[in-house]
């Protein structure tokens, strides 16, 4: 985002010679009052602080103000605009759909992406395939969240569909409707496409059936004030600014397009995992991140990729334990006994830091750490010689999204025979990468708010 400044300082955007009223008041405040909601698709609270796209958004629209940032929630979704309309907050940065119901009550910033209305129900019950078997059901129990688009839009269909039943739901999210859902408390919900690209993953038992409507834009809510457009101009020129530089493309991925494919099998089994087997194994991983630095939640997700978090797992290769420790790289590591979870987790840690250092400096987060996993599975020789392959083809060597690209023709004799080691399975490393990547996102979504302290004398002795 520091660059971003650079360019619009530079466009003279920053230093009008008249400061707009509105402006004038934020920058006196020293606050820029943001109003959003509780999800992974808009801000939450992770182990390392506040996270999220709009979070993101709203800080870097903050920075480039010059003044602090008041990001907060209202009581319910239902309050989101009343926050503008009473001018407690300048913008709602909360995923919002641009409705002509809303549009009669605020401004709106320049749309940054498009959702669609998605019916949700449980895998199991009979499927709906079309809003006329929805309107024919005698007792469907289809909520949805109070003060939402959902709502203008069933006000709609039940215009040309009087049977259709559902119930505007008051003081819950959109997380607590997916739960009802799958729990069978309810039958069906309406969720924007990006929120159950991401929600699938933590409700496997969960299926989009049917969409709803065309796709509608998504853009920050301004308050209203007459003859006033200066927030908006900002506002639309700092968007217009992340898209020439690819930072919104950039930061929408990030957030909203979980890595990897999505299997019902392999979801609910990580799920089920979390809650069974993660809890003996936390507080190792825990540890393992005080001493090496990274985050424990990384690591957990690479003893899932290795071993389903299952301590007496074994390779037909010799390698054994929840990270999956040779017998070489044990001895090196002072690792006594490979099955012990303890010593696994922290020699896998150890081993993955050893990985890290010997990454150039120069190459940023996250790339060095994915660099760093690649050659944890496939060994620091071969990664180099795929760095030296995707250089030879014009490509950055520094990018592991390039680097991804050309593990493969580690396979291939016309390139393995132009590098120093040779051949080596290079599907498999980017499949490593990929899997711990969305282990990873969905361990921080399923842990987002909690605590992060570790107790310094857990492990004293050991």
């Amino acid at each position: 985002m520091r660059h971003l400044l650079i360019i619009l300082a530079c466009s003279g955007l920053l230093t009008c010679s008249q400061t707009p009223p509105l402006l004038a008041q934020i920058q006196a405040l020293g606050e820029l009052r943001v109003v959003t909601r509780n999800s992974l698709t808009t801000y939450f609270l992770g182990l390392e602080g506040p996270m999220g796209p709009e979070y993101e958004l709203a800080r870097g629209l903050a920075d480039l103000l010059g003044v602090g940032l008041h990001i907060y929630t209202p009581d319910s979704f239902d309050g989101t605009l009343d926050e503008l309309v009473s001018r407690r907050a300048h913008i709602a940065a909360a995923g919002l759909t641009v409705t002509p119901a809303r549009r009669s009550r605020v401004d709106f910033g320049p749309a940054y992406t498009a959702v669609y209305p998605q019916l949700v129900q449980r895998l199991g019950s009979p499927r709906i395939r079309s809003l006329e078997a929805l309107a024919g059901l005698e007792d469907a129990r289809l909520q949805v969240v109070a003060g939402s688009s959902h709502v203008e839009l069933l006000e709609r269909l039940v215009e040309r569909h009087p049977t259709l039943r559902w119930e505007a739901v008051q003081a819950v999210d959109v997380d607590e409707l997916l739960s009802r859902v799958a729990n069978g408390d309810a039958e069906f919900t309406l969720v924007d496409s990006s929120e159950f690209q991401v929600a699938r993953h933590l409700y496997p038992e969960l299926r989009a059936v049917l969409d709803l409507g065309a796709p509608e834009p998504v853009a920050w809510a301004l308050t209203r004030r007459r003859g006033d457009r200066s927030l908006r101009e900002v506002v639309s020129r700092y968007f217009a600014t992340l898209e020439a530089t690819a930072e919104l493309a950039g930061l929408l991925q990030r957030y909203l397009e979980p890595v990897g494919d999505y299997d019902y099998v392999s979801t609910r089994a990580f799920v089920t995992h979390f809650d069974t087997r993660l809890p003996r194994y936390r507080d190792y991983f825990l540890a393992a991140a005080t001493e090496t630095g990274f985050d424990w939640r990384l690591l957990a997700a690479v003893g899932y990729q290795e071993s389903h978090w299952n301590p007496d797992a074994v390779s037909p290769t010799g390698v054994r334990g929840i990270m999956m420790l040779t017998q070489r790289t044990a001895t090196a590591l002072e690792i006594d006994d490979r099955v012990d979870p303890f010593q696994s987790i922290m020699g896998g840690a150890r081993y993955l830091a050893q990985q890290h250092a010997r990454i150039p400096d120069r190459i940023p987060e996250p790339d060095r750490t994915w660099l760093a996993l690649a050659a944890y599975n496939i060994g620091w020789g071969h990664l180099e010689d795929a760095r030296i392959l995707t250089e030879i083809n014009g490509a950055d060597p520094d990018s592991w999204a390039d680097v991804r690209e050309h593990l493969p023709l580690l396979t291939q004799r016309q390139w393995y025979s132009r590098v120093r080691r040779g051949f080596a399975r290079g599907w498999q490393p980017v499949h490593y990468v990929d899997n711990i990547q969305r282990y990873y996102q969905v361990l921080q979504w399923m842990t987002a708010g909690e605590p992060s302290e570790l107790e310094t004398d857990l492990f004293a002795g050991q």
